[in-house]
């Protein structure tokens, strides 16, 4: 069964950080873009970042209000994507999801994404 599994989370004060990982069961993600998306208590889940192989590159995409803080990486002989969260925010918190991006469209629209993580769940306090 294909499947994404998160791992990483927890719960930091403000200005700290956190490494997520997101590990494939297959390698194949390796050339599919993948997303990182969250999802704060009473909202929609929204776009942070994402990694897509271009030729033999592999290019990030951020939301604004993580540019300069998050880094999404990959390792592909791990088939694992990381996201790599410094200086958080207590707006950071959420959990966070990994996904698949297989149907062409918008890197920043979570309709595009059809395989998905559980989550993991990150807590900032101030």
């Amino acid at each position: 069964q294909v499947q994404l599994v998160e791992s990483g989370g927890g719960s930091v004060q403000a200005g700290g950080s956190l490494r997520l990982s997101c590990v494939a069961s297959e390698r194949a993600f390796n050339f599919l873009p993948m997303g990182w998306f969250r999802q704060a208590l009473g909202e929609e889940r929204a776009f942070v970042a994402a990694i897509s192989l271009i030729g033999d590159t592999d290019y990030a995409d951020y939301t604004d209000s993580v540019k300069g803080r998050f880094t999404i990486s990959r390792d592909s002989a791990e088939n694992t994507v990381y996201l790599q969260m410094d200086n958080l925010k207590p707006e950071d918190s959420a959990v966070y999801y990994c996904a698949a991006k297989n149907f062409p469209g918008a890197i920043e629209n979570a309709q595009y994404y059809s395989i998905w993580g559980q989550g993991t769940a990150v807590t900032v306090s101030s």
